[in-house]
């Protein structure tokens, strides 16, 4: 039987096995171009994994090509050095003026290009709230008002994306129709569930499927609440996204199924039993708990040797009255405590692959099967932090916190409960 700390500590090294698979070094060499461009090569990219990306294309680019040039937009405290292609910083979750800057360079740097040169957007999660620039007649303030909505009513990121792209001067497919006629191939790392190329990362170098139908649909199903202004233009020919872009074609080079499938080999050849859920698993953090303890516990006293329960996908929060302190892993993983009442020989952690749950500087927590006794002789209410959403100061309290550096790159969340044989 493994005892808390080995338990931890194994659970602690799939994660860092999770991101070290996700990352973009040494898996980007397929995607070279197999001849010598002969025009100029133009790199723009967005997103938590985008200076890494940058980085790595330098690095694999061969000499003999062109010179590469361009610019790409990370996080605050998400950048790496590079050469030839300029990194900017900008804010995310919220958009800032510095991220409507650096989607305007994106759009100056693929300006006056023609047939021959060829342009590469690299992209990951994050992109779309780095990449804010929105048509005219929405101000960067109307863009904060939406994304704090879209974030606080529980709204999933296919469907943020969906209302992002038709407010943008860059996003579904807005790049690439200002880099035609050049070539725009886009090299993505999905954070989205399903890896639909048009959601990453809001589409913004590939046609968009997505219509102002499917945005009022969004809008009236989270109660949202838009000024006026935007509803009217929502309403207009030109917000509609283009729907075929003869100049673009994509790629998406990791996958969230990739990555965990690599993570569930590892375990099992550690003498690990692996029951991989997928990378799909999507709902309210709290009610996924409910089912991922149910799942637990059935296990329990059936495993003959440790069994892992694995999956990925991005859960939501919708806040209630209480802002509270804490991201949807953590809050997952609070759920799950309660769920589980201090179930023995039940570990799990969570945390988001980009090293940031919501907004605080955890990358998610852990729990034991004394969690819960731990957090009750502190004096606190379990049950009242979740409710109040608050799992940070729960898993604070019990010093369960996952701290991480940036990791530059996000395939989203990382979930893995270990049940220890008895």
């Amino acid at each position: 039987m493994l005892s808390d700390d080995q338990a931890i500590h194994f659970l602690q090294q799939l994660f860092h096995l999770t991101v070290q698979e996700a990352s973009p070094t040494d898996k980007m060499n397929a995607w070279l171009p197999p001849h010598q461009p002969a025009g100029k090569v133009i790199v723009v990219g967005a997103g938590k994994a985008a200076a890494a990306m940058a980085a790595e294309w330098e690095k694999i680019w061969p000499q003999h090509y062109p010179p590469l040039s361009g610019v790409v937009v990370t996080p605050y405290g998400h950048s790496v050095a590079t050469r030839y292609i300029k990194v900017i910083e900008a804010g995310h979750p919220l958009p800032d003026l510095a991220g409507q800057r650096a989607a305007q360079a994106l759009l100056d740097a693929v300006q006056g290009l023609n047939a021959q040169d060829q342009v590469f957007y690299l992209v990951s999660g994050g992109a779309s709230a780095l990449t804010t620039l929105p048509v005219s007649s929405i101000s960067i303030t109307d863009k904060q008002l939406i994304n704090r909505q879209l974030l606080s009513h529980g709204v999933p990121i296919e469907a943020m994306n969906t209302v992002r792209k038709h407010l943008s001067r860059i996003k579904g497919g807005r790049l690439a129709m200002a880099a035609a006629p050049a070539l725009i191939t886009t090299l993505a790392i999905s954070d989205v569930v399903g890896d639909d190329i048009s959601t990453i990362g809001s589409g913004a170098a590939v046609a968009d499927p997505t219509t102002l139908a499917d945005v009022n649909r969004i809008i009236q199903q989270y109660q949202l609440t838009l000024p006026e202004h935007i509803q009217t233009y929502l309403h207009s020919a030109q917000a509609e996204t283009p729907k075929k872009l003869p100049n673009s074609r994509a790629f998406v080079i990791i996958t969230p199924d990739q990555v965990l499938s690599q993570v569930s080999h590892w375990a099992q050849a550690h003498n690990i039993d692996v029951l991989y859920l997928g990378d799909r698993i999507s709902g309210e953090a709290r009610e996924v708990a409910q089912v991922m303890a149910g799942i637990a516990l059935y296990h329990q006293h059936r495993i003959t040797k440790p069994l892992l329960i694995l999956s990925g996908g991005e859960t939501t929060v919708t806040l209630n009255k209480h802002q509270g302190r804490g991201g949807r892993n953590s809050e997952f993983l609070l759920a799950l405590a309660i769920a589980l009442n201090g179930a023995k020989n039940i570990y799990a952690l969570a945390a988001d692959t980009d090293g940031i749950d919501g907004s605080e500087n955890n990358a998610g927590a852990w729990l034991t099967p004394n969690s819960l006794n731990k957090a009750l002789q502190a004096g606190l209410s379990p049950l009242k932090l979740l409710n109040h959403h608050r799992a940070y100061d729960f898993f604070a309290a019990t010093d369960q916190l996952l701290m991480t550096t940036p990791t530059r790159t996000n395939i989203n969340d990382f979930r893995a409960i270990l049940l220890t044989n008895k």
